[in-house]
Formats: structure tokens, sequence, C-alpha cells
């Protein structure tokens, strides 16, 4: 796996992490979703930059340019429901894309600690061939990526394999490169290097998808 990490680069990304992750800003549940966006946006221009690409003959008013123009055939598939607002920074550049949802949750076992991942609903196009944006805000354990990556595997072998997330752990990272091939790209904001007991990211920014979109019951 290629990791593209910009944890220790100096870039405007710092400034969305930052107030993600900061408790006073994240009262604002509109600009916490716009800023997850953001950074979709920014990890999307980075990942454009090792698609294929294709010249093309641009006619302008005053001639003709050759121009290199992405091929990919793109499926953006975000996991529901803090996928959602990552997944519309991803689409506003990507903006020709497929998209596919996927849902999955953590069912965690007699309220313990422990939890198996529960994937229950996928609407998707074909993936043989096409080059996947797989989308989670929160890159933990890992093991929710890669389960539903096994899923979306029924409908087809993607040629190329990019996720995408805001946030991720050591561990989850480290999960991810060592279960999936190994030509795939991981594109990453941020990454922090605890996980507690329960599987949440130390110091990380909380739960995704109750900031964006307001507390879940249980």
């Amino acid at each position: 796996m290629t990791i593209h990490d910009f944890t220790t680069q100096s870039s405007l990304l710092n400034q969305f992490i930052a107030e993600l992750r900061d408790v006073s800003i994240q009262k604002d549940s509109m600009r916490f979703r716009r800023n997850i966006e953001r950074v979709g946006e920014i990890l999307s221009y980075e990942c454009s930059k090792v698609l294929e690409n294709t010249t093309k003959n641009i006619p302008t008013p005053l001639g003709t340019k050759d121009m290199n123009l992405p091929v990919n055939d793109v499926v953006i598939c975000s996991i529901l429901r803090a996928g959602l607002p990552l997944h519309q920074g991803i689409l506003n550049y990507f903006d020709k894309a497929e998209n596919a949802f996927v849902s999955a949750y953590r069912d965690h076992i007699d309220d313990g600690d422990a939890f198996e991942i529960v994937v229950n609903y996928m609407a998707t196009p074909s993936l043989e061939g096409k080059t996947l944006l797989l989308v989670d805000p929160m890159l933990a354990t890992g093991r929710t990526m890669k389960n539903v990556y096994d899923v979306l595997l029924q409908q087809g072998t993607p040629k190329n394999i990019h996720i995408i997330s805001v946030l991720g752990s050591t561990q989850g990272v480290n999960y991810v490169n060592n279960n999936f091939p190994e030509d795939t790209h991981l594109w990453i904001a941020a990454v922090d290097n605890q996980l507690n007991s329960r599987g949440y990211i130390v110091p990380g920014l909380g739960d995704a998808g109750d900031l964006a979109y307001g507390t879940k019951r249980s």
C-alpha cells in the first residue's frame, strides 16, 4: 500500500483538522460538515495526481490546445452516515463519478468494549475494472473499511483502490496496509497514535456521525 499521510505537512488542511477537533467549534454542526467536505476536496485533488490521464485536443475560441485529462471510471463509495459530508467533498471534484453507499456500524456485544462490524445495506453500481474511492472520515481500527470492501467485491473487482479518510489511528493505518491489495493508495489528513479500549481514536475528534448529524439512539 502507498500511504499519503499529510500529518506533518504545513497546509490549510491543518486549519480544517484543528477546527474539526476543537470542542467549541464542534458545536456548529454545519461548520463541522463543511470542514469535512473541504478536507475531502483537498484529498481529492491530491489523489487526482496519480490517476491515469490521456491527451485530448480542446477547441478554444482562438485555436486548440492539447491537455492531459483524467480517464478513470471512478466510483465513490461512502460508509453511512458519517461518510456523507466527506463523500460530498470528493464528489465536488470528481463530479462525473458514479456513487455507492454502504451502511456499516459497530455492534458492541452486551455494551462491552468488544464489537462486531455489521453491514446491512448496500447500493452500488458495478465495480468491475473501475477506480474505487472508499470513503470514511474515521479510520480507527480499520475493520469497518475491510468488511465493507469484502462486501463490495460482490459487485466486481476494482482496477484501482483509493481509501480516503480525514483522521486515523496508527493501528488502523497498519491494519488496512496489511489487509488491502498491495497497490492500494491511502489518503489521510491526520494520524493519531492511540486507540482507547472501545476502539476510538485518541485524542481524535469524537464521533464524526453524531457531530455531523446529531446523536443517535444506541
